[in-house]
């Protein structure tokens, strides 16, 4: 069975081929400037040279024929025929409350996505763009929905309850959701694999280090905390997010500076975190380099994203009452030991110790404690594309039954 992995964004769709029969990777590519001038088609394949076409792309539609013409193609692609695919999996960001696992999707499913687009605005509009696109290019091929929300759903409502009037929770479901829920799935259950244990008797912290950044307490194989709220924008300061703040800067902020609500918006999600404190970049690689090169600022962005972390450790293996495992994926979490150390530095007195040749680790599962850790570090990367073929291949063959 070969699933094909979907993530559209507003302007670019990310795709993957997955035989889950051996749970190996065909395919993978992006387009990138969907419905702008300039369009980038990009593709490699297994033992087939990479490729990249200048192409111009009005819609998702068209970005999915794409996505089908260079999987058949002879010399780029991987199968001989459309019905070799055997279904489509989607990212969708936002599920609110209607969703706790990963759906067939059917009218009823899209109507219910669409409701949650004023939770999560800057994404499910997109995500229901590719399905619909996917349904036309594709007519017949079963879709299923895998919600970034979905793992956290079993936050107890102390963890996601916020202190506003309770009737703006029934009224409008305000409450905290959390994100990348695919990752803290997928990482937590691997890392408990990967040291032999069970996950169903552990306690672990899992940290999702990305341009977008979250952290997600995990007790026995259930998530009961996570820093994502609502939106993405809660919790750490992120490349360009600001991350948790006093809510009465907010209007602060509108009133000194005559800004609209679309504007404070825009500064708090796009023109803040890293890129805030230093002015310079969101990339976390230059900013490093800008520290290295004596740049205060740049310094100070990266002591301050670290910080927050470990607050954040220490708070959810609080909440947890103990830790036996720290998780670190996504980008930075895999690649950056230097970030990563000092981050555990500060929580020796919890037994979270690194081993610095191990350290040294970069983008593969390995365990990084010291010999005198009592809290085992693990680097986990992340495969959020495996997970949402996994999860479509339950809910078809669920369907079955």
């Amino acid at each position: 069975m070969k699933v094909l992995v979907i993530n559209a964004g507003s302007s670019s769709l990310k795709y993957q081929l997955i035989d889950m029969t051996t749970n190996v990777l065909m395919a993978k590519g992006q387009c990138e400037r969907i419905g702008i001038d300039g369009g980038i088609f990009k593709h490699s394949a297994n033992g087939k040279e990479d490729y990249t076409r200048n192409v111009n792309m009005e819609n998702h539609a068209k970005a999915i024929e794409l996505v089908i013409e260079a999987l058949l193609d002879s010399e780029h692609g991987v199968i001989s025929s459309m019905s070799e695919i055997s279904a489509v999996g989607h990212r969708v960001l936002h599920g609110g409350e209607k969703f706790s696992g990963s759906v067939f999707i059917d009218d009823k499913v899209m109507e219910a996505i669409e409701e949650c687009i004023e939770l999560g605005p800057l994404h499910n509009p997109h995500n229901l763009t590719g399905i619909r696109a996917c349904a036309k290019v594709m007519q017949g091929v079963p879709q299923v929905a895998v919600f970034d929300t979905g793992f956290h759903a079993t936050m107890p409502k102390v963890a996601f309850m916020y202190a506003l009037p309770y009737e703006y929770y029934e009224k409008y479901h305000i409450r905290r959701y959390g994100f990348h829920g695919t990752s803290h799935r997928y990482v937590s259950a691997k890392a408990a694999k990967f040291l032999g244990k069970d996950i169903n008797n552990l306690k672990i912290v899992t940290c999702h280090l990305g341009n977008g950044s979250s952290i997600a307490a995990v007790k026995n194989g259930k998530c009961v905390d996570t820093s994502m709220g609502l939106t993405p924008l809660e919790g750490l300061m992120m490349g360009t997010r600001c991350g948790s703040i006093d809510p009465a800067i907010i209007p602060l902020m509108m009133e000194k500076e005559n800004l609209s609500t679309r504007e404070i918006d825009d500064i708090m999600n796009k023109k803040s975190g890293v890129l805030g404190i230093t002015g310079v970049s969101s990339d976390f690689r230059d900013v490093e380099a800008l520290w290295d090169e004596g740049n205060e600022r740049a310094g100070l962005a990266l002591q301050m994203f670290c910080y927050q972390i470990t607050k954040y450790i220490g708070s959810y293996a609080a909440a947890m009452g103990g830790i036996d495992v720290l998780v670190f994926t996504a980008g930075i979490g895999e690649n950056n030991g230097r970030l990563r150390k000092i981050i555990c530095e500060n929580l020796a007195f919890m037994g979270i110790i690194l081993d610095d040749e191990k350290n040294k680790q970069r983008g593969k599962e390995c365990d990084l404690s010291a010999e005198n850790a009592t809290v085992k570090t693990v680097l986990i990367p992340t495969n959020e594309e495996l997970t949402i073929a996994i999860d479509t291949v339950e809910v078809l063959e669920n369907l079955k039954k």
